[in-house]
């Protein structure tokens, strides 16, 4: 087994990997930018290293940079996280030629399926069914009418090399498309140095549903049920579950099989994603593979059992997975709300600053993956992700009641975060129905009953202002409470304020 891992990532998931490598008896090693010295994945490792300039280019994006610092630590692995260089064939290629394993796929299953474009022709050969389409580049505006007119609008516009919704264009009729394939090509040559877009015919209210996947180096490769990605904001992921409400037994299976198809004929070895589009009539279609540890790993973790970073870190040392497809159970339903800091009433505008108090939830079925601690500074230089809260339950209804709770006990002070935008999601009918699909929270907040205007969100936010301010209090009050009277009358020092008296003030705060 690996005696150091290097984690070449920053925030939640360098922290969790940090937590997976002590559990194994691996020593930890941080890497961080100028801004990150006092984080917390730099607190949690063995040992921490600088590495840079706040710019992701001059730190988390340099490989040079982060190969010395694993060559001058004796790391024997890299694990990458996801984001940065996670799905970097360049980066993966780097640590094979530095003999240092990194704990994911190979660069050429990198490559296969890092393109959009070349992981659709890979589809096309291996008979998997995904949405009608260019398989390659649009070479001209022309072709692109074409091509439209073939498939029949709506058709969506897509960067051959994006992700997160960047180089992506809806466009409904003929006369917005060369206004929209000059935005999307912009988009993405500015996102990802590569200009290349292809067409997809738009799904209309689909669902965004992916299968986890995990092949060891021998062959072997299994799927470890669904999850329910539908819930998004401007093509971003905000909150995932599963398994799927819609996805029955049976469906799960031809969905999972074709992911084992995919992850074989990219020859993909340990952990990914296939993602699907899913009609209104069930019907589902190949959208991409991701080429990594998911965000929302934690609700598939939850459901089966398995530690997918452990797993990860035991298919990297060349071990084989120590369960069949047979093997693999299902159990109860978890639900993941993904924790930013941003400002819900000014557009989710990103909200860097200090984190003056934070009140943690906790209980049965509770679980967050967390990056942030009291009294540190959110910098403004990244994804604003701060955490994630998860809630498992026997069932979905259980799941939702348990997150729920969970949410109302969750304060974040000093900075805004969208907090208040789960508790609305969680209350929707039609999420509680599970009646959702990629355009469910665009629509909700287009509804004119703002985040803020319920009357539960502004109650909460009072409350929660009013704790504050008697923390505040309290803290002040309690500096001078150590001092009392001698029967003379002079001043006498006693001990400090009980911890016991402090923890049930907090109780009754909450």
């Amino acid at each position: 087994m690996f005696k150091k891992i290097l984690i070449a990532n920053r925030g939640e998931i360098a922290v969790r990997v940090i937590r997976a490598c002590h559990e194994m008896g691996i020593a930890a090693v941080a890497v961080y930018s100028d801004v990150d010295r006092a984080s917390l994945h730099v607190r949690k490792a063995d040992e921490a290293y600088p590495i840079g300039a706040p710019a992701a280019t001059e730190s988390y994006l340099n490989i040079p940079k982060i190969l010395d610092v694993a060559a001058r630590s004796g790391a024997d692995a890299i694990h990458p996280g996801y984001g940065f260089l996670s799905e970097n064939a360049k980066f993966a290629k780097a640590c094979a030629e530095a003999r240092v394993k990194f704990i994911g796929p190979t660069a050429a299953a990198m490559d296969a399926m890092g393109s959009k474009t070349r992981a659709r022709q890979a589809m096309e050969r291996a008979g998997v069914p995904f949405v009608p389409g260019t398989s390659r580049g649009l070479d001209s505006f022309k072709q692109a009418e074409e091509v439209a007119a073939r498939i029949g609008y709506p058709i969506m516009l897509k960067a051959a090399a994006g992700g997160g919704g960047k180089g992506m264009r809806l466009v409904q009729a003929s006369t917005e498309l060369k206004s929209a394939l000059e935005g999307a090509r912009s988009e993405a040559e500015r996102s990802f140095g590569d200009s290349e877009v292809y067409i997809e015919k738009a799904i209309l209210n689909p669902r965004h549903i992916e299968m986890q996947v995990l092949a060891d180096e021998h062959g072997n490769t299994v799927y470890l049920g669904e999850r329910e990605c539908s819930l998004q904001r401007r093509h971003q992921k905000v909150v995932e579950e599963a398994p799927s409400p819609i996805v029955d037994p049976d469906m799960r299976r031809q969905m999972g099989e074709v992911a084992v198809r995919v992850a074989q004929a990219a020859g993909y070895t340990n952990a990914g994603t296939v993602e699907f589009l899913v009609d209104q009539q069930k019907n589902f279609y190949f959208l991409e593979m991701n080429t990594r540890l998911q965000v929302e790993h934690p609700v598939t973790e939850l459901i089966t059992g398995l530690d997918l970073v452990h797993l990860q870190i035991h298919i990297a040392n060349g071990e084989r997975l120590p369960f069949t497809q047979e093997e693999v159970k299902i159990r109860g339903h978890a639900i993941e709300c993904r924790i930013y800091a941003e400002d819900p009433d000014n557009n989710y505008f990103p909200s860097p600053g200090k984190i003056t108090l934070l009140l943690l939830p906790s209980g049965p079925g509770i679980r967050r993956d967390s990056g942030m601690y009291e009294g540190w500074t959110v910098p403004m230089d990244y994804d604003p992700l701060l955490a994630k809260l998860i809630g498992y339950g026997t069932d979905r209804d259980q799941a939702i009641g348990r997150l729920t709770r969970a949410l109302n006990e969750y304060f974040v002070g000093g900075i805004k975060t969208n907090i208040s935008l789960f508790r609305r999601i969680l209350n929707h009918p039609d999420f509680r129905a599970a009646k959702i699909d990629t355009g469910f929270l665009d629509r909700m907040l287009k509804q004119n009953d703002g985040l803020a205007g319920s009357p539960a969100d502004a109650e909460t936010t009072e409350v929660a202002v009013i704790a504050a301010g008697m923390f505040a209090a309290l803290g002040s009050a309690a500096a001078g409470a150590g001092e009392r009277a001698n029967t003379d009358g002079s001043p006498a020092k006693v001990d400090a304020v009980s911890s016991w008296k402090t923890a049930g003030r907090r109780e009754q705060l909450r």
